[in-house]
C-alpha cells in the first residue's frame, strides 16, 4: 500500500459519511465528534432515506456525491457494505475506514463477506481499515473519525495502533488523556482486511510528528513483515512498545526431538520482538508511562543512572528495583559529592551514595542538586524521587522548581511525585502536581517510574545492537549448496541428514556405516578407540529409548558384540522399523554439549532453539528461540541468555569452548530452516563445543509433505 492512500485513510481532505443518520448512535456520534473536534474538509451526507442530516443535503449513493472525496466511512448494515466499497473504489476514492461488523469475527456469512471486500480492496488498490474498526484520530490534523471519544484529543508525538477498538479509546486514550498524555495517532485496526497492523507501524515511522510507537497485539498474518518495519522504525529511531496478548491454538508440539519441549507458546514472540528491537509491555499503565517517557526524551545512552531521593526509605525501594531492571548505580564520588555534602540546606553528613538520600529538606534545593548531578559525567539518566505531599503551599515551589529541573536536562530526566494528590479546601486546579504533569511525564508510583527509567535504557540498548547487526550478513554462506534432490517425507536416515547439513557447511563427526558385526569391529578399530555405536534407523528416532546406543566401546571385539545388541534392541523396540545398519564415531573428548534444533510455530514457520544439550537439556530447560535468518550477533547473544554462557567458560572443572563457533552453527541452521520450510523439526544434539571448534554428534530431521 503506497502512502498515498494511508494519507488519504489518516489526513483526508474530504470525507463521506455512508449511512449517515441521527438515529443510528454510531454514525452520529462519530459525526458528530468529526464535525465538533475540528475537521475543517468536506464532509458529505449518504442516506437514501434521508434528505437532509446536519443541515446538509443527504445523497442517495456514493455515486449521486457531487465530488470524488478522499475517504468513505461506511456506516451500513454488512450486506451493503461490499457494494459500497466497490462503489467509491470505483469513482476513484482512495482509502474507506469500515465501521460495520459482522464479517469474519461473526459467523460464515461473514467471512464470506470479509473475502469479498478484501478482493475489492486488492483489486482497486483502495486503502481499507476495519472492518469491524472503531476508527481512528488524527489529533495533528483534527480528523477524529470514531463515535468513541469522549472529549477532543489533544496533540501529541505518540502513535497507538490497537486491534482492539474498545481499548484503544476507552481505555488507552481515555487514561492518557486524564494524565495530559497526546497522541498523535491513534488507530483501531479491526479485522485488517487492507490494511495490518504494520502498515500502520510503517507509516507512522515514517511521520516526523511521532515519537514512539504503541501496539497492542493479539496476532499478525505476516510476522516477518512486522518484524521488518518494527526493526526499522526501531533503527530510525523511533522506539516501538507492544502489548501482546491471548495465546494462537499453538499446533501440536513435535514430540520426536527436546527442542520442542523447550519452545513455549510465546518463546517465538519473545524472539520476534528481541531481534526486531520491539520492548514488550505487560500492561496498559505501564505502555502509557513508558510511552510518556518516550515522547519527551531520547533513549538513554548507558544503563548508568542516577536516583535522589527525599526519603532514604524510598532511596532503598529504588536501589532494589534499579537491580531488577539491570540499571547500574555508579558511585557519587569525587567533587561532585564534597559539593553536595556543602549543601548547607540538604543537612547530609559523612558521605552520599546512590541512590542519594537528599532528605525531605533536598524538595528546597532540588535544581542546585540537579545541576551538580548534571555536571558529572557518570550518569546518562537521572530519577528525582520526591516523598512529600504534591498539593500544599510547598507543593506550588516544588512543582517550579521540578519543572526548572526538567528544561535544564540534557539526559533524560524523570520524576517521581508520591506525596498526596487530593485537593486541600479552597485549592483550585491545576494542583501543583498537574502543573507538571501538563509539561513533562509525572509519576506516582515507584514501579512505574522506574519501569520507564529502564525502558529508555532498553531502547537506547536495542537501537544499538541493532546499528551493529545492520552490517551483518545473515544470508546463506556462499559455501552452501543445496541437494539436488526434493527431501523425502519423514524421518531421515544418517546419510540423508548428514548430506542436508553438509549442504550448509555443517559437518557431522565423522561417522561410518557398519552392516555387519564383523564391519563393525572393524571399522572401529579404523575410528580409533574407544568409539560410540548406535542404530541407524528413521524409524527409531528414539535410540535411548530403545537401547540402541552404547558409547565407550574399547575393543573390536566389544564392538561386534554391541552391533548385535544394538541391532536386536531397536528390532525390539520397533518389528516394522527399517534398519541401515550401525553407526560408528569416534569418542568426543570432553567439551559442553550444546542443542540445536528447528521446530514449526503455527504463526512464524520455522524457529530456532539454542540450549545446553546432552543432560543438561531436561536438567536446566534453558532454551532460547530465533526467528530465522539469524545474525551471528543474534546467535551469540541467545547463547550468553542461556546457561551456555557460563558452560562455555568453563564450569567446575570442565572445559570451556568457543561461543562464536556455535553461533556460526545456529545462524547456518536458520539458513537451513528457510531453504527448507518441509524441514518440520531438526535435532543437532548434542553438538559439542570445545575450544578448537564445534562437533555435531547425533542428528534427527523429520521432513514434511511437499517439495521444497
Amino acid at each position: 500500500m503506497q502512502n498515498g492512500g494511508m494519507d488519504a485513510l489518516l489526513a483526508p481532505g474530504s470525507i463521506a459519511v455512508v449511512g449517515a443518520s441521527p438515529d443510528s448512535w454510531y454514525s452520529s456520534q462519530l459525526i458528530d465528534n468529526l464535525l465538533d473536534y475540528g475537521f475543517d474538509g468536506d464532509v458529505r451526507f449518504v442516506n437514501p432515506s434521508r434528505e437532509t442530516v446536519w443541515g446538509e443535503p443527504c445523497y442517495d449513493s456514493i455515486d449521486d456525491v457531487p465530488e470524488v472525496v478522499d475517504l468513505v466511512v461506511v456506516s451500513v448494515p454488512r450486506r451493503y457494505v461490499v457494494e459500497t466499497v466497490r462503489d467509491a473504489a470505483e469513482r476513484g476514492t482512495p482509502a474507506a475506514v469500515v465501521i460495520t461488523a459482522g464479517f469474519g469475527e461473526a459467523d460464515e456469512e461473514g467471512r464470506d463477506l470479509e473475502d469479498d471486500l478484501a478482493a475489492v480492496a486488492e483489486k482497486h488498490d483502495i486503502a481499507v481499515c476495519g472492518p469491524n474498526t472503531i476508527g481512528f484520530a488524527n489529533t495533528h490534523d483534527e480528523t477524529v473519525v470514531t463515535s468513541t471519544c469522549s472529549r477532543k484529543p489533544e496533540k501529541g508525538s505518540i502513535g497507538l495502533v490497537s486491534q482492539s477498538g474498545a481499548l484503544a479509546f476507552t481505555t488507552f486514550f481515555e487514561r492518557a488523556a486524564d494524565e495530559d498524555v497526546g497522541f498523535a495517532y491513534v488507530v483501531a485496526t479491526g479485522n485488517e482486511v487492507g490494511l495490518s497492523t504494520s502498515d500502520y507501524v510503517e507509516y507512522m515511522a515514517e511521520d516526523p510528528r511521532v515519537d514512539v510507537i504503541c501496539i497492542y497485539l493479539e496476532g499478525v498474518d505476516d510476522p516477518r513483515r512486522f518484524m521488518e518495519v518494527a526493526r526499522a522504525a526501531t533503527e530510525r529511531g523511533t522506539p516501538v512498545l507492544t502489548i501482546k496478548v491471548g495465546r494462537s491454538d499453538v499446533a501440536e508440539r513435535a514430540t520426536m526431538s527436546h527442542t520442542g519441549s523447550l519452545t513455549g507458546d510465546t518463546a517465538a514472540w519473545d524472539a520476534a520482538f528481541e531481534q526486531s528491537g520491539v520492548e514488550r509491555i505487560p500492561d496498559v499503565p505501564d505502555l502509557l508511562g513508558r510511552a510518556a517517557a518516550h515522547a519527551t526524551y531520547e533513549p538513554a545512552a548507558s544503563p548508568n543512572v542516577c536516583i535522589a531521593s527525599t526519603s532514604g526509605g524510598l532511596a532503598s525501594l529504588l536501589a532494589d528495583m534499579a537491580d531488577e531492571r539491570d540499571l547500574e548505580l555508579p558511585d557519587i564520588t569525587g567533587e561532585t559529592e564534597e559539593a553536595l555534602l556543602g549543601m548547607e540546606d540538604l543537612l547530609t553528613f559523612g558521605e552520599l551514595h546512590n541512590p542519594a538520600d537528599i532528605r525531605g529538606y533536598g524538595a528546597d534545593v532540588l535544581p542546585e542538586i540537579a545541576e551538580t548531578l548534571f555536571a558529572d559525567g557518570s550518569f546518562d539518566a537521572y530519577l528525582f524521587a520526591i516523598g512529600l505531599p504534591a498539593v500544599d503551599e510547598r507543593a506550588e515551589g516544588i512543582a517550579d522548581d521540578v519543572l526548572r529541573v526538567a528544561e535544564a536536562a540534557d539526559a533524560p530526566t524523570l520524576f517521581l511525585w508520591t506525596g498526596r494528590k487530593d485537593a486541600r479546601e479552597g485549592q483550585e486546579p491545576p494542583l501543583p502536581y498537574e502543573r507538571v504533569r501538563e509539561e513533562i511525564p509525572l509519576y506516582y508510583d515507584p514501579s512505574r517510574a522506574m519501569d520507564a527509567l529502564a525502558s529508555l535504557v532498553d531502547v537506547g540498548q536495542r537501537r544499538r545492537t541493532l546499528e551493529r547487526r545492520a552490517g551483518e550478513d545473515s544470508s546463506e554462506p556462499e559455501s552452501a549448496t543445496r541437494p539436488d534432490t526434493t527431501l523425502p517425507e519423514g524421518m531421515l536416515a544418517w546419510g540423508e541428514a548428514s548430506a542436508l547439513l553438509e549442504s550448509y557447511g555443517l559437518s557431522p563427526v565423522e561417522t561410518r556405516l557398519a552392516t555387519s558385526s564383523e564391519e563393525a569391529s572393524a571399522l572401529a578399530e579404523e575410528a580409533g578407540l574407544p568409539v560410540a555405536m548406535k542404530v541407524d534407523s528413521a524409524d527409531v528416532p528414539h535410540r535411548t529409548d530403545a537401547g540402541a546406543v552404547e558409547i565407550g566401546i574399547d575393543s573390536s571385539e566389544a564392538a561386534r558384540e554391541a552391533y548385535e545388541r544394538i541391532v536386536e534392541n531397536a528390532t525390539t523396540y520397533d518389528p516394522a522399523a527399517r534398519i541401515e545398519g550401525v553407526l560408528v564415531q569416534s569418542m568426543a573428548d570432553g567439551g559442553v554439549e550444546a542443542l540445536v534444533g528447528v521446530t514449526t510455530d503455527e504463526t512464524f514457520g520455522p524457529i530456532v532453539t539454542v540450549a545446553p544439550g546432552g543432560e543438561f537439556v531436561e536438567l536446566l530447560d534453558d532454551g532460547e528461540v530465533l526467528v530465522p535468518p539469524i545474525s551471528k550477533e543474534e546467535a551469540r547473544a541467545a547463547i550468553e541468555r542461556t546457561h551456555l554462557e557460563t558452560l562455555l567458560e568453563g564450569h567446575r572443572g570442565r572445559r570451556g569452548g568457543d561461543a562464536d563457533a556455535l553461533a556460526a552453527v545456529v545462524a547456518r541452521v536458520g539458513d537451513l530452516a528457510v531453504a527448507h520450510p518441509r524441514v518440520e523439526e531438526l535435532d543437532l544434539n548434542p553438538v559439542v563445543v570445545d575450544e578448537t571448534g564445534v562437533s555435531i554428534v547425533d542428528v534427527l530431521v523429520r521432513i514434511g509433505e511437499g517439495n521444497d
